[in-house]
C-alpha cells in the first residue's frame, strides 16, 4: 500500500506543481485601488463594498433560487472571486484627484486589459469607462469607471464573466444599474 501511495505522489507532484505554477502566474484582476481618503472627506455619501469569494458565497446564500433574477444572480456569481466597489456622492461638484484616476487606468493596461467603451459627454460632464480581461476566450474581468461632477464610482468585477448574465447583477451588491440588454 505504502508503494503504491509513493506511486501516486510521485505522479501527481508533477501535475501539482504544474498547477500552482499556473496559478500564480494568473494575473491578479482585483484592482489596487487608492485610499480616495479625500473623496470620502467631501463627499456627502460614500459606499466601500469589498465582496471575496468567500462574502460572495454567503451573499448568495440570501438569494431565492425560486426567482429568475435571484437564480440568475446566484449561477453568475458562483464563477466570480470578487466584486469591489467604491462609490462618492457629493452635494455639488467636486474636481477628482486625476493622479488617483491616472492610477487606476494604468493597472488596465493591454493586452491583459482592453478598453470596451469610453463615452464622454462634455454638456453633462460626465465619463464612463467600461475595461474587460479576456483571457481563454472567456471575460474574466470587468472595470467601470464612472464619473460626473456629483458623482464618482469604480466597479472591479473579478472571475468568470457570463456577459449575457451580467445584468442580473445589476442594482445588487453596490453595482449600479448599467442599462445593459440582453441579446434576443
Amino acid at each position: 500500500m505504502r508503494a503504491l501511495l509513493r506511486k501516486l505522489r510521485f505522479a501527481f507532484l508533477p501535475l501539482a506543481t504544474m498547477l500552482a505554477t499556473a496559478m500564480a502566474a494568473a494575473p491578479d484582476l482585483q484592482l489596487k485601488m487608492p485610499s480616495f481618503e479625500a473623496l470620502a472627506e467631501k463627499a456627502s455619501d460614500s459606499v466601500s463594498i469589498t465582496l471575496d469569494s468567500t462574502l460572495l458565497g454567503i451573499a448568495a446564500g440570501f438569494l431565492d433560487s425560486t426567482k429568475p433574477e435571484d437564480a440568475a444572480a446566484k449561477d453568475l456569481i458562483s464563477g466570480l472571486k470578487g466584486i469591489y466597489v467604491k462609490s462618492y456622492t457629493f452635494d455639488k461638484g467636486y474636481v477628482y484627484p486625476s493622479a488617483d484616476v491616472d492610477m487606476l487606468k494604468k493597472q488596465l493596461s493591454q493586452p491583459l486589459w482592453q478598453r470596451l467603451v469610453g463615452v464622454r459627454s462634455h454638456k453633462e460632464q460626465a465619463n464612463v469607462d467600461i475595461y474587460m480581461a479576456v483571457g481563454e476566450g472567456r471575460a474574466n474581468g470587468l472595470v467601470i469607471i464612472a464619473s460626473e461632477p456629483r458623482e464618482f464610482t469604480i466597479v472591479n468585477i473579478v472571475g468568470s464573466i457570463d456577459l449575457q448574465k451580467l445584468h442580473s447583477l445589476e442594482g445588487k451588491f453596490g453595482i449600479p444599474r448599467l442599462q445593459l440588454e440582453e441579446k434576443r
